[in-house]
């Protein structure tokens, strides 16, 4: 009889352990969901950014807008994404809305917008296309102050993606 005892009561102990568990894990993730994101202050910018955001700036200039300033942290989170596009070998806005909350939370920014591009050769063919695309010009002529942008490289294939945000704040 003992012996038949022995097995139910591990049973209840280890079904008493995993509820304790998850419990635990519970508050772990309020806890952690409740803490601010934190602020990327730095990010390396290659020559095709820094042209493609000048190129950005400039177009913004010749029709009366303001330039637009430059986020470390944005171009973090543009980064974020090329690099998703390229592991999961797709074109897409996946998960935006994180992105622009983290934005918004981490920037208090009080809109929030985003461009992508697929396999463009230079700025200029890059910013040609958007302005030709009636959904991402109003991007580019948006009332934003702020933007970043990443454009990074698939190692395997060559082919560029494109990601760039723009914030007001």
């Amino acid at each position: 009889m003992k012996l038949n005892l022995l097995p139910k009561i591990m049973l209840l102990s280890a079904l008493f352990m995993l509820n304790s568990c998850a419990s635990d894990n519970k508050e772990s993730e309020n806890l952690s969901s409740k803490v601010k994101p934190e602020l990327v202050l730095n990010y390396t910018y290659n020559v095709s950014e820094l042209e493609t955001m000048d190129l950005i700036n400039d177009y913004r200039v010749s029709i009366g807008l303001n330039r637009l300033e430059k986020i470390n942290h944005i171009s973090f989170k543009s980064e974020e994404h090329d690099i998703y596009m390229i592991n999961n070998k797709v074109l897409n806005h996946y998960d935006f809305y994180a992105r622009s909350e983290n934005i918004m939370k981490v920037l208090g920014a009080k809109a929030v917008a985003e461009n992508i591009a697929f396999n463009y050769h230079s700025a200029k063919s890059v910013l040609n296309a958007w302005l030709n695309s009636p959904k991402h010009r109003v991007n580019i002529v948006g009332n934003f102050t702020h933007f970043g942008l990443a454009i990074k490289e698939d190692s395997a294939t060559g082919e560029k993606y494109y990601t760039n945000i723009f914030a007001k704040l």
